[in-house]
């Protein structure tokens, strides 16, 4: 180990701390285990049926954008309250899965643990947010007209990210 550069030592170390990090996280949230949290549930479920196709920066955006809200005084303090916000009428949620008239319930497989896997590791505050602390997103193929009215912070994968402007931005 004495012939390796300081770069790929500090490499190495890195790669080591990423696999063992990883693996916590990956155990912390084994979707076998019958003690995930309902909150870690929603979680997964949101990023599930939001950005299951997505790339997984963009699973882990969405995570954080309905983190964000948890934080930010506008909305629901839970994330389950965030993630079914106006799920009891149609078309009037805040995440389009939650009122789309079609059944919540993933298909038990490998995006549905990943989903898992992603919200655990978001929850657990092991990954960054980084969306810009977005509150809001939608898909690329749409123009909601409250994208106007907020600011655009990035785009990852098939979303656009946004948040509020001035003191009500989320503090975390």
């Amino acid at each position: 180990m004495d012939h390796l550069s300081l770069g790929i030592r500090l490499k190495l170390a890195a790669a080591i701390v990423l696999l063992i990090g990883g693996g916590v996280a990956a155990l912390a949230t084994n979707p076998r285990r019958p003690d995930i949290s309902a909150e870690q549930t929603c979680l997964a479920q949101a990023i599930y049926f939001e950005a299951r196709g997505e790339p997984l920066a963009g699973q882990f955006a969405v995570a954080s954008v309905v983190l964000n809200r948890v934080a930010h005084p506008a909305y629901p303090n839970t994330v389950c309250a965030v993630v079914f916000d106006g799920s009891s009428r149609r078309d009037a949620c805040q995440f389009s899965f939650a009122c789309d008239g079609r059944a919540d319930r993933p298909v038990p497989g490998r995006a549905w643990h990943r989903s898992l896997r992603v919200a655990g590791q978001v929850a657990a505050g092991l990954r960054p947010d980084l969306t810009g602390r977005a509150t809001h997103y939608h898909a690329e193929s749409v123009d909601p007209a409250w994208a106007a009215t907020l600011t655009y912070t990035l785009t990852i994968g098939g979303h656009r990210f946004y948040h509020t402007r001035g003191p009500t931005l989320a503090r975390r």
